[in-house]
């Protein structure tokens, strides 16, 4: 699934491409997880005004309402001047005076939905409930610390989960605690303030890591340019299961935490 570095990623790779253009058409293909909401001729004559990020969606700014799109599980989106007749897994086109941008999505989990504000219901469903951004200024330690010892669930889940801090997953929830030391099974309840320091700084490091990296590609992420993620080459120990750790050659272990897969050394992190 893209996760919080995929979706940033997307979003720099065609954000100022389209900044500006007039939307000419709107093509909606197969149903995704939600209804757009509006009839796509609803959209034609607006401008797109910018493209901005919260957590994993996207939200198309228009000179009257936004387009708040989501990746879903396999969800990529390709921007250019034009683009081929849709395939069977092209679902959605906004074709503007600047290019036609594009969702693919094999397994259909995306969605596109229109709200004409971001305080409007239908923006409020979706957002209304994110946890903090991890790469802004408002990731306070204390707050986050406070939230953590609210929660008795381990901490990996409590990551994941995206109320206390938003587009952790599973991934570089591995990496993060991997840097920070902290074994996944502790309870965030019994985290000290700080080992929470240390956790703070381990996510908006292993965050920026992966954007500055293009993010991760596993099976098929690619950006609005189609170029994949490299960040996974740099992996400590996601999906190193039996290999050596690369800070003290104890063999990583992997477990099941809520059906996804944890991967940790045994030796560098702590319960």
């Amino acid at each position: 699934m893209p996760e919080l570095p995929e979706v940033e990623v997307t979003r720099r790779s065609f954000a100022d491409r389209i900044a500006g253009g007039r939307v000419e058409a709107v093509r909606v293909g197969k149903p995704l997880r939600w209804p757009l909401g509006v009839t796509p001729q609803a959209l034609v004559g607006r401008t797109v005004t910018g493209v901005r990020r919260r957590g994993k969606y996207l939200l198309i700014d228009l000179d009257q309402g936004v387009l708040l799109l989501h990746l879903g599980m396999s969800g990529s989106l390709s921007f250019a001047p034009s683009q081929p007749q849709p395939g069977a897994h092209d679902h959605f086109d906004l074709v503007t005076t600047r290019g036609v941008l594009r969702l693919n999505d094999p397994r259909r989990f995306g969605a596109v939905v229109f709200a004409p504000g971001e305080d409007a219901a239908q923006a409020v469903k979706l957002l209304g409930r994110l946890g903090v951004e991890p790469l802004s200024d408002a990731f306070d330690l204390d707050a986050f610390h406070q939230r953590l010892r609210r929660r008795n669930a381990p901490i990996k889940q409590v990551l994941l989960a995206g109320d206390v801090v938003v587009g952790v997953g599973n991934i570089y929830a591995s990496e993060a605690l991997f840097l920070a030391r902290i074994r996944p099974t502790l309870r965030a309840s019994r985290i000290s303030r700080p080992r929470a320091r240390l956790l703070q700084q381990a996510v908006r490091d292993v965050l920026a890591r992966a954007v500055e990296r293009g993010g991760s590609t596993l099976r098929d992420f690619s950006n609005a340019h189609g170029e994949a993620g490299l960040f996974q080459l740099d992996a400590m120990v996601y999906d190193r299961a039996g290999q050596p750790c690369r800070v003290c050659g104890t063999a990583v272990k992997t477990i099941r935490q809520g059906q996804r897969a944890t991967y940790f050394c045994p030796t560098c992190q702590k319960p």
